[in-house]
C-alpha cells in the first residue's frame, strides 16, 4: 500500500517523541556514543514489555515483523504501531520473522514478486519506526522442498536477495540473514554457509547474524564467528536447554564472546528465548551476560 508524503511525515512524527531518533550512528546502526562491546543487549518480545525491559536496563526492544510493521494490513494499522512506539520508553531497533512461511522463496514455484511486494511495505516502515536491521530467519519461507535440488534453491535465494538488498538500502534498512540450526530448517544452518550466502549477494545493506543458540545446538564452532565476523551486523543468543534466557543452567557463552571480540564486532545482541515471567528473569538475564561480557 502507498503512503503520501504528507501520510509519511505525519507517520513519522507520532515517532519522533521516542528515544530511537539519535543524531547519529556508527557502521552498525548503534547510537555513535554507545561504543563498548556488546553494550547494546534487547530482548525478541512486543513492544507492549517496553517498561519491564526499560526497568532491568536493556537498551531496545526486537519486535515481529508480522505484528509490529503489519506489512499485510492496511497503514492505518501500522499507524496505531507508532503510537505505542512513541510512548515507549525503548526503541524497537530490529524485528525478527521476516517472511511468512507462505511467501516461499525457494522450491519449484518460489514467489519472489509477491515476497519483494511485501518487502517494500516492510522496509518502508521500518525507516518510518527507526528499526535498523531486519532478521531474515523464516525458515518456513526457506526450506528446500523434498527432493528439490539444493543448488538450485540456493541460486534462488541469492537471486533474491540479490534484489531485496537494493529495496532494503533505499530505506537505510540492514537485512540480517540468520542461519538456523538443522531441527528448524534444512537450508543454512551455520554462520558459515550463511557467509557464503552473504559473500555471494556482496551489499552492504545484507548482512550476516550469528544466533548463539543455533550455533550451539549444532555443535559450531565459534571460530567461523572469527573467520566471517567481517559480516556480521546482528547477534542472537539464548541457552542451548530448552532455550531458556542466559543464567537459567548457567550456560558458558564466553568462547563466542571471545570470538566477537577479536573481530571487534560493535553490533547489538538479542535475547530470543523462552521466559517463564520476562519481568522476574530479564534483571537477571542481563546480569550473567554482563558479567561473562566483563570477563572477555
Amino acid at each position: 500500500m502507498k503512503t503520501s508524503r504528507r501520510d509519511f511525515l505525519r507517520f513519522s512524527a507520532l515517532a519522533a517523541g521516542s528515544t530511537l531518533f539519535l543524531k547519529s550512528y556508527n557502521a552498525f546502526g548503534i547510537p555513535s556514543e554507545a561504543g563498548k562491546f556488546l553494550d547494546r543487549i534487547g530482548i525478541s518480545t512486543g513492544i507492549a514489555n517496553n517498561e519491564i525491559l526499560a526497568a532491568a536496563g536493556y537498551s531496545f526492544v526486537e519486535e515481529n515483523v508480522k505484528n509490529f510493521l503489519c506489512p499485510l494490513e492496511a497503514d492505518s494499522v501500522f499507524e496505531q504501531k507508532l503510537a505505542l512506539l512513541k510512548a515507549s520508553k525503548l526503541p524497537v531497533e530490529a524485528c525478527n520473522s521476516f517472511l511468512p512461511g507462505n511467501l516461499k522463496a525457494v522450491g519449484p514455484a518460489p514467489l519472489h514478486d509477491d515476497i519483494l511486494k511485501f518487502a517494500e511495505t516492510a522496509f518502508r516502515r521500518a525507516k518510518m519506526a527507526g528499526v535498523k536491521t531486519i532478521v531474515f530467519g523464516s525458515g518456513g519461507a526457506r526450506s528446500i522442498p523434498e527432493g528439490f535440488s539444493h543448488d538450485e534453491a540456493k541460486n534462488q535465494f541469492i537471486s533474491l536477495c540479490k534484489k531485496l538488498a537494493p529495496i532494503a538500502k533505499k530505506y537505510d534498512v540492514i537485512i540480517s540473514l540468520e542461519p538456523l540450526n538443522k531441527k528448524e530448517c534444512n537450508f543454512i544452518n551455520s554462520v558459515a554457509e550463511g557467509g557464503e550466502i552473504v559473500e555471494a549477494v556482496n551489499h552492504k545493506n545484507f548482512r550476516l547474524l550469528a544466533d548463539l543458540y543455533h550455533m550451539l545446538m549444532d555443535n559450531e564452532s565459534p571460530a567461523n564467528i572469527t573467520k566471517y565476523g567481517h559480516l556480521l551486523f546482528h547477534t542472537h543468543l539464548a541457552e542451548k536447554n530448552g532455550r531458556t534466557a542466559p543464567g537459567v543452567n548457567n550456560e558458558d557463552f564466553t568462547p563466542f564472546f571471545k570470538a566477537l571480540k577479536e573481530v571487534n564486532y560493535k553490533g547489538r545482541m538479542t535475547i530470543e528465548c523462552s521466559w517463564k515471567n520476562l519481568e522476574e528473569q530479564a534483571p537477571n538475564a542481563l546480569k550473567v551476560m554482563r558479567g561473562q561480557i566483563a570477563s572477555v
